[in-house]
Order: structure tokens, then sequence, then C-alpha cells
């Protein structure tokens, strides 16, 4: 198996194989570790966590610039979270670091369940995983804070992950519906204010006052996740086919955050170059 991935084979087929390394194992382990390029040619180690206990899995990495980010996806509560822990800027005024979180509503099929993975192994750990499929951009205007203190309603695990971001937890107006319709308090959240009611609100690239609100925009992605199981056939003595689960398919997919700051100081990475 070693040698398929350091053969000279394309990139194309090179990815497929290496993929393949992957398989289910009878264990219940709960952490792997995968080595993946990011979208600048460096190299970080993804750690994937699951718990069947709670029915969750997280991602971890760090970026080039330092950045770590964090993913959650809570099964049980049908909900997804995301951390970036972002490096300040000293000289210009800003903490040591930043956090945001973004919260949104979980999709099925858009990750395997934490069951299947806390079963993956891998054969050769030193190998740098390129995702099988690379999904588009996801644009997501984050135009509702959420309390931390009554974050629990929406998911056990917001709290643990946005404590450090407590004035900057955001989620999108079409999730906040879906959630109040299920019963969740309305004290939950509060509206942001849009560029409606603030004519002169606009991007904080295009912002040069450093205290004037405006609108920002974080862009992350997650660039190596299982994302879909893959079943094989065997037959049994009578001939007869059986699916059985063999593995998983990878893929990358990235995010586009937007929402309200009260000054341009807390979104500094977004400037014009």
């Amino acid at each position: 198996m070693f040698a398929s991935c350091i053969s000279p084979a394309p990139v194309r087929i090179l990815t497929s194989l290496c993929a393949l390394l992957l398989f289910m194992s009878p264990g219940l382990g709960s952490e792997l570790r995968v080595r993946v390029r990011l979208s600048d040619g460096l190299i970080t180690e993804e750690v994937l966590e699951a718990d069947s206990e709670r029915d969750s899995i997280s991602l971890e990495f760090k970026q080039g610039d330092g950045t770590l980010i964090t993913f959650v996806a809570d099964f049980k509560q049908d909900v997804k979270i995301f951390r970036a822990l972002i490096l300040g800027e000293l000289e210009r005024g800003q903490n040591q670091y930043q956090a945001l979180c973004f919260i949104s509503r979980l999709n099925h099929n858009e990750i395997i369940p934490s069951e299947s993975m806390a079963r993956l192994r891998q054969k050769n750990p030193q190998a740098i995983r390129l995702a099988e499929e690379r999904k588009g951009l996801e644009q997501l205007t984050m135009s509702v804070a959420v309390n931390l203190s009554r974050a629990w309603q929406l998911s056990s695990h917001i709290h643990n992950m946005c404590s450090e971001a407590r004035e900057a937890i955001y989620t999108r107006e079409a999730d906040v519906k879906h959630w109040l319709d299920k019963g969740v308090e309305g004290s939950l959240f509060e509206i942001l204010p849009q560029t409606a009611e603030v004519p002169s609100l606009q991007a904080c690239r295009s912002t040069k006052d450093l205290w004037q609100p405006c609108l920002c925009t974080y862009s992350l992605r997650l660039e190596w996740y299982p994302c879909l199981l893959k079943y094989c056939r065997s037959r049994d003595t009578t001939g007869k086919g059986t699916p059985y689960k063999c593995g998983i398919k990878s893929c990358s997919k990235g995010y586009q955050f937007t929402y309200y700051v009260p000054q341009k100081q807390l979104c500094l990475w977004d400037e014009e170059t």
C-alpha cells in the first residue's frame, strides 16, 4: 500500500489510491490524525475525533498563519459549529488572539456519522491526503448574534467551543426561524444592524476608519474530511451480492461568513490589498 502512495502515477490517480488507505476497522477508537496539504501549499495535521455517545464529530487544524480552526458536527441537535482563534495584530492594538464562532444547521449527508468516524483507521499516517472532491465555496450571511449563556438550547458543545468568542457568536436568520419554530427561546438571539438600517454601513475592506462599524468577511476551508461512506459488495456461497461499508470518500469545502462588527478594528484581515 505504501508503494502506491509514492508511485509516479498522475496526481488524480494518486489522490484516489491514498484515500483508499482509510478503511473500516472493527475497533472503536475515537481519534484520527491526518496530514493534509492546505490551499497555500503548506502541510498541516488535522485531528478528527468522534464521540459516539454524544453523537458528534470534531475536526481541528492550524492554518499557515497560525489561526486554529475547529469544526464540530452535533448530530443530536443537527447543529454545526465553526470556531476560529485568530492571532491578533498587537502592533495595531489588538489582543493576543481573537475568537469567532459561527453556528448553523447541520444538513444530512454533510459528513459521515459519528459511529462510522470512530471506526476509521489509516495504514500510512505519514501520507499527505488530498480530498477526492473539492466542493464550492458556501457564502453565509450571519446577521444574528447568539447569547452564549442560553446557547445550550442549540447545542451542548457551544459553551465550551465559543466561551472565548462571547461577543462574536453568529448565526443566520433562516436558521433562527427554524429553531424558534422548534421552541427555542427568542431571547437567545439578537438581530444585528443591516445595510438597510444603516445606509452608511460598508464592507470592512472598503472602510478606512478603524472605529467605524462595517460588514466583516471571514473565510475558511475544511481541506479534508470524510463526507461519504463507500460501499463494496461481497458474494455469499449462493452468489448473492451483499453491500458492506469498505471506506470513505473525502471532501474539501470552503465557507465565507459575512457579519456585522461595531468597529473595523475587529476585522483587520478584511482589507483591500
